[in-house]
């Protein structure tokens, strides 16, 4: 049961940490202005959300319902927990957000400005925080 805590871990450090970069380089392609930077972008975006965001957003989901499912009669009668699936189905909801964002920019239809991404990219941050807690303190 441990290895797969350990690895869920794993895999929620990495899913955080592409859709912490990912609105980032979106705020770089919304202020780029040459088609090369462009290009250079979408390219960037399109591996980042394939390559790592999307495998390690599967590895949480999966290795966190493994997890689950040792000690189920525990997590299952826990109010944290629930709050915890909230959050990540919020999270879900995000990660698709940006996918479907990253297609705009594929397709050069994106028409939101650099400003919007600078605030979108602080979202992930609002969720990382009380899931967190909720998972290290256990609040009853």
């Amino acid at each position: 049961m441990l290895w797969f805590k350990a690895f869920h871990i794993v895999a929620v450090i990495c899913w955080f940490a592409a859709l912490f970069y990912l609105p980032r380089l979106f705020v770089y392609h919304a202020m780029s202005e040459d088609d090369i930077s462009r290009e250079r972008f979408k390219v960037m975006e399109r591996k980042l959300y394939r390559g790592i965001a999307t495998p390690s957003m599967i590895a949480t989901v999966l290795l966190g319902a493994a997890t689950a499912t040792f000690n189920w009669g525990y997590y299952a009668a826990s109010a944290w927990f629930w709050w915890k699936v909230a959050l990540v189905i919020v999270m879900l909801g995000y990660h698709h957000l940006c996918g479907r964002m990253l297609r705009q920019f594929a397709e050069d239809r994106m028409r939101r400005s650099h400003v919007f991404f600078r605030w979108f990219n602080e979202f992930p941050v609002l969720l990382l925080i009380p899931i967190v807690l909720l998972a290290v303190l256990k609040p009853a």
